[in-house]
């Protein structure tokens, strides 16, 4: 009898297996958000040589504290395209989660592509303004097409296994800037962000929908509910939740922007006081920028087992101090050092490390909403912190600018996680909860 019952056991903790739909659902998702990240750090990589072509023709010099600005500003407006993409989420609470990922990839795939058109500044900034509203929508989307999807026994590795896909997109790029970048420059690498556009043709004919969105529409249509997740989300029960999940994308987006998109260019920098020259310096930043996306990976898929093992609140307070020592590390110390190009980089590993705090609240925030609600809730959780960020960003370019150096003024985001840190206690801990129909 007792022997008989231990195979069951065992079988009773073995994870529910994956169907097909579920598996072709996730891949979708997931290179969705690995073009996403090809997309997003395509432009860092290139900052330094697009600006040094567009100032001139836009009627600036390019000095390198032009180049810091108006590299602010670029990424500013880019943040704004992003806060805008809050409006994917209500749209995919009303017409379902695959259709508006596909439309989120079409989106930021094309007009990164346009970039590589652009002839003066001010449409490498248009340009950047509209991919960002696509890239923006498509993480709350696939964080929440495979939290509904999963078994509820696999979705919490699931977030963290979605999540390392924005980073290998930062590897896919620094491979592109070290063949096709150094060979056909900048605006090569642009457009090489055309792929995507199968992928959503692909998502949007292949990949159903999650059962658990379909049971709770077809709920809302039997009982004539006009669902109004905007409004929702905002509701007694959901009001403190959705301030405080903002408040902590915030302090996320605030941080980890300013030294990812500063990171290729600190590098060039660096790389030039030691006497390297341009193509090494190129060369350098692929390698700096894989080692980041390698530490990043590494922290995305630590996630899920610390969020059992500590709760959602202790492991993101982990991940936020880490944050905040490895920035001022690398770029308020070791920038500076007269041979730190070598502990710079070498600190951009632990940075990436710590940079996996993103995969947090891809495991998190849908555990904290009902399904009505949930892309909105999430959808403008990130996005929204992103208005504040493109000011934050805007205010580094400035102290760059003024400052005439990268170091100081992208060390001094690290403030804002202690500002996190401070947060964290007021959020909900949903360890141990299932996913809330």
């Amino acid at each position: 009898m007792n022997s008989a019952a231990k195979p069951e056991a065992a079988r009773g903790h073995r994870p529910t297996k994956l169907n097909r739909q579920q598996i072709l659902g996730f891949w979708a998702a997931w290179w969705g958000w690995t073009l996403d990240g090809l997309a997003s750090f395509s432009y860092a990589l290139v900052l330094a040589p697009a600006l040094t072509e567009l100032l001139p023709k836009s009627g600036y010099r390019a000095t390198p504290g032009n180049i810091g600005l108006a590299g602010s500003i670029l990424f500013a407006l880019f943040l704004v395209g992003w806060g805008l993409s809050f409006l994917w989420g209500p749209l995919a609470d009303r017409f379902g989660r695959t259709k508006t990922l596909a439309g989120t990839i079409l989106v930021y795939a094309l007009f990164t592509a346009a970039a590589a058109f652009s002839q003066t500044v001010w449409q490498l900034a248009i340009f950047r303004l509209l991919a960002g509203v696509g890239i923006g929508g498509e993480w709350s989307l696939a964080g929440t097409y495979v939290a509904e999807a999963w078994p509820e026994d696999r979705r919490k590795m699931g977030a963290g296994y979605l999540q390392t896909g924005y980073y290998f997109g930062f590897f896919i790029a620094a491979a592109l800037e070290y063949t096709v970048g150094v060979h056909f420059g900048w605006r090569a690498i642009f457009l090489c962000n055309l792929p995507p556009v199968a992928l959503a043709l692909v998502i949007a004919w292949y990949v159903h929908e999650p059962e658990r969105w379909q049971r709770t529409e077809a709920d809302e249509h039997a009982r004539h509910i006009k669902p109004r997740p905007l409004r929702d989300i905002f509701n007694p029960a959901n009001r403190l939740k959705t301030i405080v999940n903002t408040g902590l994308l915030t302090v996320a987006i605030i941080g980890l922007w300013a030294g990812s998109v500063y990171e290729p260019t600190a590098v060039i920098d660096i790389a030039k006081r030691v006497g390297k020259t341009a193509v090494e310096g190129t060369k350098l930043v692929s390698i700096a920028t894989a080692l980041l996306s390698i530490g990043t990976i590494l922290g995305c898929l630590a996630v899920p087992l610390l969020c059992e093992w500590w709760g959602r609140k202790k492991a993101l307070a982990f991940y936020f101090a880490g944050m905040g020592l490895s920035i001022y590390y690398t770029f308020g110390l070791a920038f500076y050092w007269r041979n730190g190009l070598h502990a710079f980089i070498a600190g951009l590993i632990v940075l990436g490390f710590f940079g996996g705090n993103f995969a947090v609240f891809t495991l998190w925030l849908p555990e904290q909403y009902d399904t009505s609600v949930r892309a909105t809730a999430f959808a403008f959780a990130t996005s929204f912190g992103r208005f504040l960020g493109a000011g934050a960003n805007f205010a580094v370019g400035a102290m760059v600018h003024s400052m005439g150096t990268i170091g100081t003024p992208v060390a001094y985001t690290a403030f804002a996680f202690g500002i996190g840190i401070l947060i964290v206690p007021f959020a909900t801990e949903t360890r141990g909860q299932a996913l809330p129909q």
